[in-house]
């Protein structure tokens, strides 16, 4: 890969209390990345983690909202090169790999390019995150069509034009999973390339908590196939509304047609009004599918306004 054709590099990297890692992490750039500008955005760090960045060679910004995603949505909107590069600054992910991901995402003309974790012992991968993450991203690629294998990777390669059409609406971890969705959603070309994973270097600790954040991506996937896939959501729902109403309503039915009477008059007004929220259910599917389709070509514009990676052929 010639750097002319990756462009301006940046490297980006969201920190939250790091001092005990950052610092080998900006030199490991650095060092495999000689021309890129290396972007450390601090959210709220109560350590060293900005002064220690800084002697390393990082150029430092802060961000005030308190959230991975918040950061993230710092780092887009701010920083302006052609390829971007997101990491974490917990000295987890290996530096060495991102030529060969900016190679894939170039070479191949990719919009991201996700680091396959390969652990590095059995420390550097927690059995409950392997599970966790497998499940998760199981589920995305069930709702959403074929996704990564590992969705929650926190070490990706971006082009410009995938960086200035995603939208950053998530506020903590479950950034990673928005991210894999506006990808999919846009029906980008992205790749997987295996990379190393380490445990977090003695004396630093991990901010995520297994079950408290994978509960909110779990929120997190919910609302996003509300919001981008409408029309099976409120289907579902309209369904299990309609099914619920006849269940109710039928014994009532087959009552009246043999008495004429209508016992039970709660359970029919009961029934009657989950039949009429089912078929609301289907007609705000309908009006909502209409609304995402607009939003989705909206994005789709932003997004086909910035070239390819790589040069022109």
């Amino acid at each position: 890969m010639h750097s002319d054709e990756a462009g301006r590099i940046a490297v980006l990297i969201p920190c939250y209390n790091e001092e005990v890692a950052i610092g080998a992490v900006v030199a490991a750039f650095r060092a495999a990345l000689p021309g890129a500008a290396i972007h450390v955005f601090d959210n709220n760090s109560t350590d060293r983690t900005i002064a220690v960045a800084r002697e390393a060679g990082a150029i430092v910004r802060r961000e005030a909202r308190q959230g991975k995603g918040a950061v993230v949505r710092r780092m887009f909107a701010d920083i302006e090169a052609d390829t971007y590069v997101l990491v974490d600054g917990d000295g987890t992910y290996d530096a060495a790999s991102a030529p060969r991901l900016i190679a894939t995402l170039v070479e191949e003309r990719l919009d991201m390019v996700c680091a396959r974790r390969v652990a590095q012992g059995q420390e550097a991968y927690r059995a409950g995150h392997r599970f966790g993450n497998r499940v998760l991203t199981a589920l995305v690629a069930w709702l959403f069509g074929r996704g990564l294998v590992d969705m929650l990777s926190g070490y990706r390669v971006f082009s410009r034009r995938f960086v200035k059409s995603f939208p950053a609406l998530a506020h903590g971890f479950e950034t990673e999973t928005e991210l894999t969705v506006h990808a999919l959603s846009l029906s980008m070309p992205f790749a997987e390339v295996e990379a190393p994973y380490r445990g977090r270097p003695e004396g630093s600790t991990s901010k995520l908590n297994t079950w408290r954040d994978g509960v909110r991506i779990l929120l997190a996937i919910f609302v996003l196939v509300k919001d981008e896939r409408p029309l099976p959501f409120f289907v579902v729902q309209g369904v299990l509304l309609c099914l619920a109403s006849l269940a109710l309503g039928w014994p009532l039915v087959l009552t009246w047609l043999e008495t004429g009477l209508v016992p039970r008059l709660p359970t029919a007004l009961l029934a009657t009004g989950l039949m009429l929220l089912g078929f609301l259910s289907f007609t705000c599917g309908l009006i909502l599918d209409t609304v995402t389709h607009g939003r989705r070509e909206m994005k789709r514009l932003a997004y086909l306004a910035h070239r390819a990676p790589g040069r022109c052929p």
